[in-house]
């Protein structure tokens, strides 16, 4: 299955583990493809830099560059050819529906309420939850 997973939910699963946790380790483990884009790398780079993430980033016994080489392991980079206008407001999400796009993603994986709010689905792509994602993959 081939998802694209939003820059919360990918620091969660760096820094915290859980359902987010689960989603990269499956991309490890090559039950899923996962993917991103410079912009969402860009994106995940300028929130780990953030001071409230300092400390969980210290105590992980990671440091920003090997959490960041971590991921990409797992992630294959696309660039996307256009990005669309779709959430009012917020121009992050609409990079995750980008990247989605020219992924040929089956699955955008999001706690943000606006892009779940897209009611599901956004060009035939699902929108789900982390908790949902991992049921979805069997994981």
């Amino acid at each position: 299955m081939r998802l694209v997973t939003d820059t919360n939910v990918v620091v969660s699963g760096l820094l915290w583990m859980g359902n987010p946790g689960r989603l990269l380790e499956a991309a490890a483990l090559g039950r899923v493809t996962l993917y991103t884009s410079p912009a969402l790398l860009a994106e995940l780079t300028a929130t780990l830099n953030t001071p409230k993430l300092a400390r969980p980033i210290v105590r992980s016994g990671m440091t920003l560059d090997d959490l960041l080489a971590r991921y990409l392991n797992v992630a294959i980079v696309v660039q996307p050819v256009a990005v669309p206008r779709v959430v009012p407001n917020d121009a992050d999400d609409d990079q995750v529906l980008a990247c989605a796009l020219a992924a040929n993603a089956e699955l955008i994986v999001s706690g943000d309420q606006h892009l779940l709010g897209l009611g599901g689905e956004y060009q035939g792509i699902r929108i789900v939850a982390p908790a949902e994602a991992v049921q979805l993959i069997g994981g």
